[in-house]
């Protein structure tokens, strides 16, 4: 499970670089936002729920 949060906080500002550097592709920002959020709300849920397995 951490691999995937951590490949989904790459994938957020990957797709938020490219976004602010091509204004056209706009879109691209929004998709790294929840990206990001959706990163950042996993790993406090791991955080918080203690994380009871071990990986």
């Amino acid at each position: 499970m951490n691999i995937l949060v951590a490949i989904i906080a790459i994938a957020a500002v990957v797709l938020l670089i490219t976004g602010g550097l091509a204004p056209t592709l706009n879109f691209l920002i929004w998709v790294g936002i929840a990206l990001a959020v959706i990163a950042v709300i996993v790993f406090l849920v791991r955080y918080i729920g203690g994380g009871k397995r071990a990986v």
